[in-house]
């Protein structure tokens, strides 16, 4: 019987992306006779400014052996509860999404139901104060989640904030150790089998020719196997996702780190503010079409009252993706894969799955249609929930401050069929909607749907069958315990002085 197993892996590009799938990859096959190589070259600078991520990091690392102290020390990091939108809804308004649950779910009938009732009954409480996560958040306090919390008040999430050249750097020091090869080279040519276009192996510029099964491109917007090589093809998405610029730039950095987000609405686009130990990470995503790079830069370098660290720089990337992640024996991460604005620091996470996506669905060298074609669908349905929840952040906004007409586009676009369902179910019974891969959770939805006054006409009915006084009393009862939680926790800052920064972080 002849084996067809997959017995050679070549990655294509460092940086974020192939060391988290190199690292993943060889812990995952441990000593079976697989071989992991990755081309990058030194001479190749990498994007890194995925720098806020969402809760699942800290599973992917501990699965490397790595605990959340171990990856806060080797890489600058800070907590992250959540994420703060600043002036979104308006000019002055603020809200967090939390990493975490809201109040109490009593008699089988969500907790939200209750909080509108209670809304209706003239208490306009923000729903932020029966969440934890977002509590903390506010105040700039921070704590690790109980091991067996008492109750769903008590249940939160965190995730980190970091470098993300050091996160490589860590992440290669994962794959080496258990035996990644790594050549510094550039790749000259790529080599298609004449039979069936299945990539053979690369020419690098030292001479050699690397040969695989299986390549993962990791090579950013470029795309060099999955596109320049392949011409898989893209889907273009930016008649629904205006911003098609950055400029990124790092800072000095005032007084203790807040263990959020900070992302606020800008003229023509969204303001990112990430905090580290040793820096802050700044940048304006923004619309070409209503703000010229001048215009951007004035408003990202005004915006900042401390030293900047470099010159901005700019990124230009086209959102959308490519029309198969998986194309021949060519799987594509990260950029390659394609583009999603980090509004909700998806970037890092989209990288987990497409790695969790490749050991599940790992293929032999026959490289089975129905194995790819699962794997496409499933990177499909995954982007395009990503895709509906970050549109939904413009949809929402009643800006009417709008200089640039940007907001207003946004406002008024038409917007896509999977997401105005969701919607329509939610205004008409404040009815979720969750699919399977879908990386957003009910709370997610409703902490924008709620901080952007985007509420049902309607609560479920049962509610009313609560005295309005022992409804009044109950809620009242959710917020007192969270507060007392928050009163009792000591700051973020602190927290980071004590566990997290051992010595001085290096700069870049």
């Amino acid at each position: 019987m002849q084996d067809n197993r997959i017995r050679d892996i070549v990655i294509v590009g460092g940086g974020t992306a192939g060391w988290m799938a190199a690292a993943s990859l060889k812990r995952h096959f441990g000593s079976a006779p697989i071989s992991i190589t990755l081309v990058e070259s030194s001479e190749i600078g990498t994007i890194g400014v995925g720098e806020a991520t969402i809760p699942t990091i800290r599973r992917f690392y501990q699965a490397l052996g790595l605990s959340d102290i171990d990856v806060l020390r080797a890489t600058g990091g800070t907590c992250k509860l959540g994420i703060r939108f600043n002036d979104w809804l308006k000019p002055g308004s603020s809200f967090v999404h939390p990493f975490g649950l809201y109040g109490q779910d009593l008699n089988g009938v969500a907790f939200h139901h209750y909080w509108m009732r209670l809304r209706a009954l003239g208490e306009q409480v923000p729903v932020g104060d029966y969440s934890l996560g977002a509590s903390l958040a506010a105040a700039g306090k921070f704590t690790t989640p109980s091991r067996n919390p008492p109750s769903s008040l008590s249940i939160f999430d965190w995730a980190l904030h970091f470098d993300a050249s050091l996160f490589a750097k860590l992440m290669r020091q994962v794959a080496e150790q258990g035996g990644v090869r790594r050549i510094d080279a550039r790749i000259t040519k790529v080599n298609l089998r004449g039979e069936d276009g299945f990539i053979e192996s690369i020419d690098l510029d030292t001479g050699a020719t690397v040969t695989g099964d299986l390549f993962i491109d990791c090579s950013g917007f470029r795309g060099l196997l999955i596109e320049e090589a392949l011409h898989t093809g893209y889907e273009d998405w930016s008649h629904w996702l205006l911003c098609d610029r950055a400029l990124a730039v790092q800072s000095e950095g005032k007084g203790d780190p807040p263990p959020y987000t900070d992302v606020t609405a800008r003229p023509a686009g969204w303001q990112w503010r990430i905090p580290l130990q040793h820096r802050y990470g700044n940048g304006y995503v923004y619309s070409s079409r209503h703000a010229t790079d001048d215009e951007a830069r004035a408003v990202l370098v005004g915006s900042l009252d401390e030293r900047l660290l470099h010159e901005p720089r700019k990124i230009t990337f086209n959102p959308g993706r490519r029309l198969k992640a998986w194309n021949k024996n060519c799987i594509a991460l990260g950029l390659a894969s394609g583009f999603l604005e980090p509004l909700e620091s998806t970037s890092i996470a989209l990288i987990e799955t497409g790695i969790e996506k490749i050991k599940l669905l790992f293929p032999s060298r026959d490289f089975d249609p129905c194995v790819v074609d699962e794997f496409n669908e499933m990177s499909r349905l995954e982007f395009e929930r990503v895709r509906d929840f970050i549109i939904l952040h413009y949809k929402a906004n009643r800006r009417t401050d709008d200089p640039t007409g940007f907001w207003t586009h946004c406002r008024e676009m038409s917007i896509p069929d999977t997401l105005q369902k969701k919607i329509d179910l939610w205004k008409a019974q404040g009815h979720f909607i969750r699919y399977r891969w879908e990386m957003f959770s009910q709370p997610s939805w409703l902490a924008i749907y709620a901080g952007f006054d985007m509420l049902p006409e309607t609560y479920d009915l049962s509610v009313d069958g609560l005295d309005a006084g022992q409804l009044s009393g109950a809620l009242a009862e959710m917020r007192r315990a969270v507060a007392e939680v928050v009163a009792a926790t000591p700051p973020h800052g602190d927290f980071i002085e004590r566990y997290a920064r051992p010595q001085p972080v290096a700069a870049e």
